[in-house]
């Protein structure tokens, strides 16, 4: 199996994490690879990633409302995806223990959207901000990973995880810490950022506070955020066809039984542990099965 079909293979298979860990990494690599081509054909012109971007006026968001979803999904530095989805697939793994993969996109996508409209809002709201309003715009994952951060912090303060060169250290103090240190630099190099990083982690927490209180967010909006998220599942029956002239039969012959409760195993384990809990064997099988269907 090569690397295209592994990868075919987690992503169909994966859950919502692995899927928006591939999405971002996919449009950051389409990003980047469009602007070499743009640059060495001695065009500078990289308007492109404007229109993906979501812009500090509320004027010109107008005319680009579909940035406040397309924003939360566009990279261009390499560290600047490398450190979002890190955070991501830490933070998503431990939510992923404790809570249902659906809740985990409702909550990025949320998060996304109210730093989104904590970034306009202060843009458009204090003069600090007024000499930069037109030119200023906002890209990255960052507020709808932090939501998810919050979010997961909020849930289980005591989980430890442990930290290079730190160690083990409760999850509630990372929040925290994170928190301060966007408010003590809403006036730095990256205040926009800093107030979209307070509005994903306040949509986070708003999430899980009214999750507590027995009303659950994605249950009530969620079908809105799947119409524009349309995963592709795997089915999970293997159907075999057998033609005698006119006569049709459906059926599983002892081996053929044997096969698909097999892939039913390797199914459910999946839904369990993740696709990366697979053995080297369990995932050709799944390959090949897949290849049959």
């Amino acid at each position: 199996m090569g690397i295209t079909d592994e990868i075919k293979l987690s992503y169909q298979h994966g859950s919502y994490l692995t899927r928006l860990i591939y999405i971002n990494l996919a449009i950051w690599l389409v990003v980047r690879l469009t602007a070499v081509i743009l640059l060495l054909s001695g065009n500078n012109d990289l308007t492109f990633i404007d229109w993906l971007s979501l812009p500090a006026s509320f004027n010109l968001f107008l005319t680009r409302p579909w940035t406040l979803l397309t924003y939360m999904f566009l990279h261009y530095e390499l560290l600047h995806i490398l450190f979002n989805m890190l955070w991501l697939y830490s933070f998503g793994r431990i939510f992923l223990e404790y809570h249902q993969p659906r809740k985990l996109l409702f909550i990025y996508l949320f998060g996304g959207i109210t730093g989104g409209l904590f970034f306009m809002g202060a843009y458009n709201l204090f003069p600090y901000f007024r000499h930069s309003i037109d030119f200023s715009q906002l890209l990255g994952a960052s507020a709808a990973v932090i939501a998810i951060v919050i979010a997961t912090a909020a849930y289980v303060p005591n989980h430890v995880i442990h930290v290079i060169l730190i160690g083990p250290v409760k999850i509630k103090w990372i929040a925290l810490i994170s928190v301060i240190l966007y408010v003590v630099n809403l006036t730095g190099d990256n205040a926009g950022g800093n107030f979209a990083h307070l509005g994903g982690a306040c949509g986070g927490l708003l999430f899980m506070m009214l999750l507590r209180s027995g009303y659950d967010l994605s249950s009530r909006f969620g079908g809105i955020f799947d119409l524009l998220f349309v995963w592709p599942k795997p089915k999970r029956k293997l159907k075999v066809e057998y033609n005698a002239g006119n006569y049709r039969e459906y059926g599983y012959n002892r081996s053929k039984k044997e096969q698909q409760e097999e892939v039913n195993r390797i199914l459910d384990k999946i839904s369990t542990a993740g696709y990366d809990s697979l053995t080297v064997e369990e995932k050709e099988m799944l390959f090949r099965m897949s290849g049959k269907k």
